[in-house]
């Protein structure tokens, strides 16, 4: 296969991305992703979310951090700042968020293993894709691109979802007290921050964050992980925006649920 940078691994890669980015998207309304408050125990055995967020985020840093320092120049300007912003990312999502997660006292395990198996799948890739892209094919990705303005909006983008990200995920971290007995509610409605517009504004962070690493980094690698994301996340928040109304009477009746004033 020969058609993107001309290397028959990455090239391959690639295209089994785009492939399963497209299954994701098309099959994203039939059913949600079996984990969390959707876990469905048919799909295999069940780990404890915080071993499964684990396992699952595993490759993100393994994956890329091996095919980073074994490329051939990966040691100059642009490939070091586009890693360090990768770390970055998956230091928080494949580290402190699964180890910070505090699971219901007396809760059953919610994280499919087969959720985990396609996770670490998707994650794997998506790695081997952006390590290759940093050091090798993304031919653009010199010193210059720091100036670029495709560069400065795209990082500029990004943060604003990584900002989503993390203060979301700690708005939700925060509703349950580490110290609290069995008998405390399993979900509870979050307030602040992403939460005064929307029920989901972590998959919103999501979304923002890797529409813009797909311009800061101008590939197909990042238009991959995109649309999986979207195929996964849009219908994921509207599934869950429906579940709060349902659960909560006094469900904030204004907040949408992905888009803000919008949907």
């Amino acid at each position: 296969m020969n058609w993107y940078t001309g290397n028959t691994t990455f090239d391959t890669v690639l295209t089994i991305g785009l492939a399963f980015a497209a299954l994701t998207v098309c099959s994203g309304f039939l059913a949600q992703s079996p984990y969390g408050r959707f876990a469905n125990p048919s799909w295999g055995l069940e780990l404890n979310p915080k071993l499964g967020w684990w396992l699952m985020e595993i490759p993100a840093t393994a994956v890329f951090v091996w095919f980073f320092v074994t490329a051939e120049n990966p040691w100059q300007p642009m490939p070091m700042v586009l890693g360090a912003i990768w770390l970055l990312h998956y230091g928080n999502r494949g580290w402190f968020f699964p180890l910070s997660i505090r699971v219901a006292p007396g809760s059953k395990s919610s994280f499919g293993v087969v959720v985990m198996a396609l996770g670490m799948f998707v994650t794997g890739i998506h790695a081997y894709m952006h390590a290759e892209w940093f050091t090798t094919f993304g031919e653009h990705l010199n010193k210059e691109w720091l100036t670029d303005p495709r560069f400065i909006i795209g990082v500029i983008v990004y943060a604003v979802g990584f900002f989503l990200i993390v203060t979301s995920e700690s708005v939700v971290r925060n509703l349950r007290d580490p110290n609290a007995g069995p008998d405390e509610p399993r979900y509870k409605i979050p307030y602040g921050f992403g939460y005064k517009w929307v029920s989901s504004p972590q998959y919103l962070g999501e979304l923002i964050a890797w529409t813009g690493l797909t311009i800061f980094t101008w590939g197909l690698p990042g238009v991959v992980i995109l649309l999986i994301s979207a195929g996964n996340l849009v219908p994921r928040a509207f599934a869950t925006h429906k579940w709060y109304q349902e659960k909560f009477d006094n469900y904030p009746k204004d907040r949408k649920a992905l888009i803000p004033y919008v949907i």
